[in-house]
């Protein structure tokens, strides 16, 4: 099993939406299988800082993209990289970030794959 980091980057994370993958406010659907751990650098949060991640992905190739796993990063934290739990991904999947409060923040972030 190769373990390979599929996309990486920096972002200024406002009260829009952001997909991770294709670096805009829409959605994408990456239909590259693995299972996929998200990793972000939260080591700037402070506060009343809170930011969503939410990873969506179809249950079926022909279904509809919904929310399959959401997490709430807020305030200071004592483990500056925050990493998702492993998730298999296949039909059609993305991640997003988005503010939920307080101040835009620049997260560093990777997506990385199994396969």
């Amino acid at each position: 099993m190769a373990i390979t980091e599929l996309y990486s980057g920096t972002e200024n994370v406002t009260n829009t939406e952001w997909s991770l993958t294709g670096d805009d406010n829409s959605l994408d659907a990456i239909t590259t299988d693995g299972v996929y751990q998200i990793f972000l650098d939260v080591s700037t949060l402070v506060g009343l800082d809170n930011f969503r991640v939410r990873v969506y992905e179809k249950c079926r190739s022909g279904d509809t993209q919904r929310v399959v796993y959401e997490a709430f990063i807020g305030g200071p934290q004592n483990c500056p990289i925050w990493v998702s739990p492993a998730l298999t991904l296949m039909h059609g999947w993305d991640v997003s970030l988005f503010k939920v409060s307080a101040t835009d923040r620049v997260i560093l972030w990777s997506i990385r794959q199994i396969s």
